[in-house]
């Protein structure tokens, strides 16, 4: 063979061994990107060595001291580490949620995420319940509901969800009633029958009902407000009776229902340990998860 062809041979071995060589690059490159994309939309966690950082929506009130002083010590056993981010309305924690900006949030109640997410066509699901300051009747005024003046002003909550619960308070109370047949998660203003006391109802933005007790005869407050405003419950005029659809969750992406952290989060939910850190805490007298 001639020194020529021999070194067209060798020419030829080295750029079929270049080619196989970025051939696998290739494949190996589009397999991991694949892997990364699958990874990407069922779990936004992220992982620090052997801890898994979780950003956990709140609003003012108790939740995001429940979530820091009894939820977070106890996940970080199980290797997450839980913080939060404060909004300062009812309707940034779910967008930020679906956007994937942070990975849970705790401060609603399933009627209104059930309600908001159907209204904004978001996929977020509750993994479960947690202790939860039910909505009080308040007022700068009065101390008892029979106090309260014909002609009165009321101040309730504008979303779709806690204005219904509103007007159950009310109902439960004595102060109105409701039509018939209506349902008690949907019910309006339109929908009261009776007034006997000809109480003019204001809605208002949740987070101001607390502040518009200077401007109104009575406000009715949901708890994590009238946490964060330092309404001290005992001098409610009135609490609700709460069900199930009125107390507050845990909620995560619906994609991300089955990941390792909200499995862990359902067991310590409904776990003994997490009963006996809330009979320690200060939310030990807060309306307990129908689930317990």
């Amino acid at each position: 063979m001639s020194i020529q062809t021999r070194q067209g041979n060798t020419l030829n071995h080295r750029l079929r061994a270049l080619a196989v060589a970025a051939l696998t690059v290739l494949i190996v490159t589009a397999g991991l990107a694949a892997c990364g994309s699958n990874a990407a939309g069922s779990d936004s966690l992220k992982q620090t060595g052997k801890t898994t950082a979780v950003v956990v929506g709140v609003c003012p009130g108790p939740y995001g001291d429940m979530v820091t002083e009894v939820i977070a010590p106890l996940l970080k056993d199980k290797g997450y580490v839980l913080t939060t981010k404060l909004f300062n309305d009812y309707v940034q924690p779910n967008k930020a949620l679906n956007a994937g900006s942070i990975q849970a949030n705790l401060f609603q109640h399933i009627n209104y995420l059930k309600k908001f997410s159907s209204d904004n066509h978001l996929a977020i699901t509750a993994l479960g319940q947690v202790p939860t300051l039910g909505l009080g009747i308040y007022s700068n005024k009065y101390t008892k509901l029979s106090q309260i003046p014909d002609g009165a002003t009321v101040a309730i909550a504008n979303d779709a969800s806690n204005l219904a619960r509103s007007l159950g308070v009310l109902e439960q109370n004595g102060l109105i009633t409701v039509k018939a047949g209506i349902d008690d998660t949907k019910a309006t203003v339109n929908d009261i029958a009776t007034n006997p006391k000809h109480l003019t109802i204001k809605t208002l933005d949740a987070a101001q009902l607390a502040r518009s007790l200077d401007s109104v005869d009575v406000s009715l407050v949901p708890g994590n407000f009238a946490w964060a405003a330092n309404l001290k419950p005992a001098k409610a005029l009135a609490f609700e009776r709460q069900s199930a659809g009125v107390i507050n969750v845990v909620a995560v992406r619906t994609t991300d229902k089955d990941t390792a952290f909200a499995k862990a989060v359902k067991r310590l939910l409904v776990s003994q340990t997490f009963k006996d850190a809330i009979a320690k805490s200060k939310f030990a007298d807060f309306g307990k998860p129908t689930t317990w």
